[in-house]
């Protein structure tokens, strides 16, 4: 797993010298997630890969703007997919609805919401790393990838029944070092 700092070296590297390298580890990273994100806001599947696309290409022609200081990278990219997403969803209608909530800027979280969101992906990161490589994969799978128990199943060759029971353990084994780790309160 890569951190905010590796995003924002890789970043730079693409900015300044054209790195093709950290740009295509950039986006096997973030267009999985891009995608996925634009599908769960209702985006059809061919229009959320051309915003990807734009949205990528946009971090290639403009990395040198990004700033770590002001956000992360992640907060950048996503909130140039949602704009994207914004602008095709205009032109499409022509009339729309200026109060429309999905229309409003994202409030930008004050400093120390920032660091405990920092804090607690760090520790979720850490947790991660600790699932048996069996259930991490299949965790990856569904919630990195956004794939489907079934599409799951399918990919790996394992039966639905094992993916299901996989990633419940999982999340049972993740919910339970969570807690430890006082991420999450216990139920």
């Amino acid at each position: 797993m890569s951190n905010p700092a590796e995003f924002a070296a890789w970043v730079a590297d693409v900015a300044h010298r054209r790195d093709r390298g950290a740009f295509t580890r950039l986006f096997d990273h973030f267009a999985p997630r891009l995608n996925s994100y634009l599908m769960r806001l209702g985006t059809d599947a061919a229009m959320a890969e051309e915003i990807v696309q734009d949205v990528m290409s946009t971090l290639w022609r403009k990395a040198a703007l990004f700033d770590p200081a002001k956000s992360s990278l992640s907060t950048w990219l996503y909130r140039i997919a949602r704009n994207r997403r914004i602008d095709l969803a205009r032109r499409e209608r022509g009339d729309f609805d200026p109060d429309e909530p999905m229309l409003q800027p994202a409030a930008s979280p004050d400093l120390d919401q920032l660091v405990d969101i920092q804090q607690r992906e760090e520790v979720v990161r850490a947790v991660l790393t600790s699932l048996p490589p069996e259930q991490l994969d299949l965790v990856k799978l569904a919630f990195f990838d956004g794939l489907s128990h079934s599409q799951i199943s399918e990919a790996t060759g394992l039966p639905l029944g094992t993916v299901k029971s996989r990633i419940r353990l999982a999340f049972t084994r993740l919910r339970r070092m969570l807690e430890a780790e006082g991420v999450v309160e216990a139920t």
